[in-house]
């Protein structure tokens, strides 16, 4: 038992000294996560996202278990929940409810291997899925290739309690990063887990700590897709009725043969009455992968459907749609021709 204990902590060590390793680092290609930005701590509002409601609160002893998804390029440079600038460089994480900054170690359960990441966005909103790491982050996984894998997270108390303070005084990424190395090394003494003491006091876990005020944090739309030109609803395979349509009744249309080549699943980001709109939001969402603009006909008029594509998996296909729907395209889905 004290080899294993003294295994884990070597294992916890060197995670962190991963960790560690970008505080330095300057701006890549955008991204500079770590230079010149000021921190904030965010816990925010309730928000909902394909009908299931999230509710984020301040934690510090989260462990869960599921399936780790990354991602990199499609995103890279663009605003996080808390207004950090994403560098797929860093060790970074979303998560779905944990408050930003907070520190957590992520293992993959198939391979063991480890990483600790900081918390400082929103997500992952498909299936089982209960973190999105950054490439870095995924790399040191092992979970590039394969795109997803089964995890568990750990949350680390005393880290996570230090970068809240850090982020509250208003320490950036690089601050925080700081204060993680200090705790690890012993030199920084962990925060107290509530600001009185009682005359009897009760064991740490037993002490609650009340959210600290800060600003409401709502779920980032900074990526906004061009407003569509005639509101379009979904059939639920791919084809598209106007909502005038639908008010007056009439059926959907079977879904059309798209204009795409081949056949596997595709994300689709929007429906629109003119080509124009299309092409508009094309462009827009042309970084996240190959994307075309295909016309069908559904409620007896023609559409112009945007897709990103095709994908060989349903599950590559979510992770894309993952990404646009955190950049602000709610409506986009996953459809199959």
């Amino acid at each position: 038992m004290p080899a294993v204990r003294v295994l884990g902590t070597l294992l916890l060590m060197g995670s962190l000294a991963g960790f560690l390793g970008a505080c330095g680092s300057s701006s890549r290609g955008g991204g500079g996560a770590s230079t010149a930005q000021r921190g904030s701590y965010k816990i925010g509002s309730p928000y909902k996202i394909d009908g299931v409601t999230y509710t984020p609160q301040e934690e510090f002893n989260r462990t869960e278990t599921g399936v780790a998804s990354w991602y990199g390029p499609g995103f890279h440079g663009k605003s996080t929940a808390n207004g950090e600038s994403y560098d797929q460089s860093e060790r970074t994480a979303a998560h779905r409810t944990l408050q930003m900054p907070a520190i957590v170690r992520v293992t993959n359960l198939d391979n063991g291997m480890t990483t600790v990441v900081r918390i400082n966005d929103r997500g992952p909103f498909a299936r089982s899925r209960i973190i999105d790491l950054s490439r870095t982050a995924a790399q040191e996984l092992d979970i590039v290739r394969n795109g997803t894998a089964r995890v568990r997270i750990d949350q680390l108390p005393a880290e996570s309690r230090a970068v809240r303070d850090v982020a509250i005084s208003g320490g950036g990424p690089a601050e925080q990063n700081a204060a993680v190395a200090q705790v690890a090394s012993g030199q920084r003494t962990a925060p107290a887990a509530a600001p009185v003491q009682m005359a009897a006091a009760p064991p740490p876990q037993a002490v609650v700590v009340p959210p600290q005020p800060a600003p409401q944090m709502v779920w980032q739309t900074t990526q906004q897709p061009p407003s569509m030109e005639t509101p379009v609803a979904y059939d639920g395979r791919g084809g598209g009725v106007t909502v005038a349509s639908l008010a007056a009744g009439a059926a959907p249309a079977p879904a059309p043969t798209s204009a795409l080549a081949g056949s596997g699943f595709y994300v689709q980001t929007g429906a629109f009455s003119t080509m124009e709109n299309a092409e508009r939001q094309r462009g827009a969402v042309r970084s996240y992968g190959a994307s075309e603009v295909s016309q069908a006909s559904a409620g007896g008029r023609d559409v112009w459907r945007v897709r990103l594509g095709p994908y060989s998996t349903a599950d590559a296909a979510g992770i894309v749609a993952d990404r646009l729907k955190r950049s602000g395209y709610g409506d986009a889905r996953v459809v199959s021709e």
